[in-house]
């Protein structure tokens, strides 16, 4: 019992950051400062936490904290290549504006 609440512990507080991570690409709109291969790895951590649960007879409530945290990461997931789109739609409208002179 005592490891399930120090793998709670552990699922809880890698999932902390993840809500701020989607307000953040929600807010910003841009795919700045965010790696997709960072998101890929943390969405196969969490998917292999997920299978070891499902395999071992040690299937708990813990799943549960491995289930939402695989669930926001594929969201931010989602965002980012959202978030790419919307960069390259900016960056093409910035080279189809024609340069303002200032004098």
């Amino acid at each position: 019992m005592f490891s399930e609440l120090l793998e709670v512990g552990m699922v809880l507080s890698f999932g902390i950051a993840w809500p701020a991570s989607i307000m953040k690409s929600l807010r910003t709109r841009t795919s700045r400062g965010k790696s997709l291969q960072f998101l890929l790895i943390v969405f196969f951590g969490y998917a292999c936490g997920i299978g070891s649960k499902l395999v071992s007879d040690n299937l708990n409530y813990v799943v549960i904290f491995y289930i939402v945290n695989f669930v926001m990461v594929g969201f931010d997931t989602v965002l980012y290549f959202r978030n790419q789109k919307l960069d390259r739609l900016a960056e093409t409208r910035t080279q189809a504006s024609p340069a303002k002179d200032s004098a």
